[in-house]
Formats: structure tokens, C-alpha cells, sequence
């Protein structure tokens, strides 16, 4: 008997508590829906339906020409009916196919639906299947356009005769012809301006309405297709590839000519009064990376302005040809470069020659940056070996306690991208008190015995 009259009194409870859930759910739905009235969302959906409707009219205007045109070729009905419905029809899908309607009708998406696109801008319709889907969508808001507007002339038209209503003297007065209105002088005319009210505020939740289901089939009727997708994202992995190139490039050949600047500068202040020879080899080697550093730097800002004239270089060539400016201007700063080289390197193919300087390029700058050593303390062992296993390089330098290596960079992770693309491995870590950096290039050459 307890266990029944506790279950009645939970069963009582329940029952309580359900009104008042279905009161507070009401009370947050009636909230969020006036909130609509609040964002200027809502009436800027309804503006690009204004806007929809004044093409509208403007097609009108034609159509009706057109048609009186037609009327006065005194055909037949079945034939006059299908010239008209062609008439009625064919302007808005024509005037939908031009290339400038999907960019036009895309800024004003974006600026008053707020959509955003995957492509941005939204250029202009290039393929016939973007152009039958632009159609559609300017056939879409012409429709939708024509009935906000027709809503909102109506809604708003005779609003304004109601709410101004019970400041007008008694008697019946004319609402439109045809319809009139009667004004008694007392409390019961309030019904005219509230139902004022009421028409308006639906009016601005129908554009709220529509405006939403726009938003939701934008970038669905004009945005990219799955095909067209595919296409931007490669479009834009190349972009990507080719900025990460030219930073690489950067990276790699201005910033070792900085590195080399720096140290050769400090080695020639040391030895300014002492050995004026050396300060005057340093300060040339200065200037011949300096100029080497503007070179290369005008070949990537060329690339990125697009402004290279046809047949000129459009990125620095620098090879492993190159290989003893490159050891030369380091040695100038008074570090000591060990170069071990094995095997015919004019063998190597110019694209893995290439990279293979930019590697050593920077496995020399990370030993001037990060050894922790004075240039005049610093010495690099380089080995190059070119055999039937590929191409190896591997650069050691002794690092001290203040060593900032820690293989995190900017620079190993481009060796490791460079490498990775020729299809090489990378070794790069401390090797007891060395550090140590092993490229392994597969390189399909035949080397003489």
C-alpha cells in the first residue's frame, strides 16, 4: 500500500511537472522565434527578395509589350498561349546564362544571405553546367522575390491605411476599390492597427522563411559542383606546393647568405687591425654572398609578382656545380669546410643536382646557426659520394653545450620535403658530441669503375 501511494505521488509529481516543461518549451520557441525580429539577418534576406522582385517587375514591363506585340498578330489561342509562355519564360533563363549573372548573383548572396562559398570571389559562370544552374537559381529568386514582394506591397500598403486608422473620423472609408472599412470612434477599432502589426511582423518571419531555405540551396545550385570541388582543391594544393617551394627557397638560399654575412662580418672585425688581408678577404666574400642572396631574392619576388618576361629564369639553378663558391664563402668567415667528394657528380640529373646543393646549402647554415661554437672554432666535415647506390650526403660538425639543435626547424623540415620528393631518406641527430646530417638519393646513373 506505501509502495502504491509513493508511486501516486511520483505519478502526481510527473504530471505536474509536465505543463510547466511544455510552458517553458513554448516560452523558449516564442523567445527564439522573436528573436528573429532582432537580427539584421532577417531583413537583409528580405531586401535580396526585394530585389528579386523588382526584376520581377522589370520582366513584367518587357513581357507585357511583348505580349500586346503578340496579340496584335492575331493568332491562334493554343499558338498565342505558347508565345506567351514562352514570352513569360524565356527572358529570366536567357538573361540566367549570362557568365556575369553567377558573379553578380554571388555578391549578393554573400553580402546579404551570408553565405559563404568555397570558391571566393564566385567568378563567373565558365561551363554550360554552371550556367544552367545559375539559370535556376536567378529563376529561383525571381520567384521567391515575387512573392515577398507581393506580400510586402499588400502587407505593407494597406498596413499603413489600418494603422493610421483610428486617427481618422468615424464612418466607412475605402480600403482598395471594391472594399471599405468602417470606423466606429471607440476601443474596437484597435483591431486595425494590431492586425497591422501582426501582418507585418509575418510578413518579415515569411522573409525570414524563405530567406533560410535560399541560404540552404545557395551553395548547392551555385556553388562548385563535387567536380568543380575537386578541381579548386587542386588548384589550391598546387598554390600551396609552389608557395612552399618559393619558401623553401627563401629559406634555403637568402637566409644561409645572411648566416654568412653575419659570421663573415664578425670574423673581419676581429682581425680588422691584426690581419687586414684576412678583414678585406671577409668583406669581399661579404659582398659576393650579399649579391648572391639579391639575386636569388629577385628570382622568388619575380615569381610571386608574376611579372617574369618569357625565357627567364624563374627560380635560382644553382647545383652542385656550384659547390665550391658555395664552400669557399663559408670558409671566408673563417669556418673550416672538409669536403670528401666520390664519384662523377656531372652524372647527376640537373633537378637532384639542384636539390642536393640546396641540402648542403642548408646543413651548412644549420651548423653556422646552431653549433654553439665561434666560426673560428667550427669545423664542418662534408662527404659527397655518388656509386651505384645513389647519390650520399652527410655533413658533421661538432656542437658544444649551447647547441640549439633540435631537428624542429624550418630548415630540416624543408631537407626532409626536398628528400621526400626525390624519394630519399633522411638522417639528422646527434651523434655523441657530433651533429650529424645523412641524405641517401636514389639516382639512377651508371658510375665508372
Amino acid at each position: 500500500m506505501v509502495d502504491g501511494l509513493m508511486r501516486g505521488s511520483a505519478g502526481s509529481r510527473g504530471d505536474a511537472t509536465q505543463p510547466a516543461g511544455r510552458f517553458a518549451r513554448s516560452a523558449s520557441a516564442l523567445v527564439r522565434g522573436l528573436g528573429a525580429l532582432g537580427r539584421a539577418s532577417t531583413y537583409l534576406r528580405w531586401v535580396y527578395l526585394l530585389l528579386g522582385a523588382a526584376l520581377v517587375l522589370a520582366f513584367v514591363l518587357v513581357d507585357s509589350a511583348l505580349g500586346a506585340l503578340a496579340q496584335d498578330l492575331d493568332l491562334p489561342a493554343v499558338l498565342s498561349g505558347i508565345v506567351i509562355a514562352i514570352l513569360v519564360v524565356g527572358p529570366p533563363i536567357a538573361v540566367g546564362t549570362l557568365p556575369a549573372v553567377r558573379e553578380v548573383e554571388g555578391i549578393a548572396v554573400e553580402s546579404l544571405l551570408g553565405v559563404r562559398f568555397e570558391e571566393r570571389p564566385l567568378g563567373p559562370a565558365r561551363t554550360w553546367p554552371q550556367r544552367r544552374r545559375t539559370s535556376t537559381w536567378f529563376c529561383l529568386h525571381l520567384v521567391t522575390g515575387g512573392v515577398v514582394g507581393t506580400v510586402s506591397t499588400i502587407v505593407v500598403g494597406i498596413g499603413a491605411v489600418l494603422l493610421a486608422a483610428p486617427f481618422r473620423s468615424p464612418g466607412r472609408h475605402e480600403l482598395v476599390p471594391d472594399l471599405s472599412y468602417e470606423i466606429r470612434g471607440n476601443w474596437t477599432d484597435l483591431w486595425m492597427p494590431v492586425a497591422a502589426l501582426v501582418g507585418i511582423v509575418g510578413l518579415f518571419y515569411l522573409s525570414a522563411a524563405v530567406g533560410a531555405l535560399l541560404v540552404y540551396l545557395a551553395p548547392r545550385v551555385l556553388g562548385p559542383t563535387p567536380a568543380e570541388r575537386i578541381e579548386l582543391l587542386e588548384r589550391r594544393t598546387a598554390t600551396l606546393a609552389e608557395r612552399n617551394r618559393l619558401a623553401r627557397e627563401l629559406h634555403d638560399s637568402v637566409g644561409h647568405a645572411l648566416s654568412l654575412v653575419t659570421i663573415q662580418a664578425a670574423a673581419a672585425r676581429r682581425v680588422l687591425a691584426s690581419d687586414p688581408e684576412f678583414a678585406e678577404t671577409a668583406l669581399a666574400a661579404m659582398e659576393e654572398s650579399a649579391r648572391s642572396a639579391l639575386a636569388d631574392l629577385d628570382h622568388v619576388l619575380g615569381l610571386l609578382r608574376d611579372d617574369r618576361r618569357p625565357g627567364t629564369e624563374t627560380a635560382p639553378q644553382a647545383t652542385l656545380a656550384d659547390l665550391s663558391r658555395l664552400v669557399e664563402a663559408t670558409r671566408a668567415g673563417g669556418i673550416t669546410v672538409d669536403v670528401h667528394s666520390e664519384g662523377d657528380l656531372t652524372q647527376l640529373p640537373a633537378a637532384v643536382s639542384r636539390e642536393a646543393y640546396r641540402i648542403v646549402q642548408e646543413g651548412l647554415t644549420n651548423a653556422i646557426r646552431h653549433a654553439g661554437r665561434p666560426a673560428g672554432e667550427l669545423t664542418v666535415d662534408l662527404s659527397i659520394r655518388l656509386d651505384t647506390s645513389g647519390l650520399r650526403l652527410e655533413l658533421t660538425n661538432p656542437v658544444s653545450g649551447s647547441s640549439d639543435h633540435s631537428g624542429g626547424g624550418r630548415g630540416l623540415a624543408g631537407i626532409r620535403e626536398r628528400v621526400a620528393v626525390l624519394r630519399g631518406t633522411v638522417e639528422a641527430g646527434l651523434d655523441g658530441n657530433l651533429w650529424r646530417l645523412a641524405v641517401t638519393l636514389p639516382v639512377a646513373v651508371t658510375t665508372k669503375g
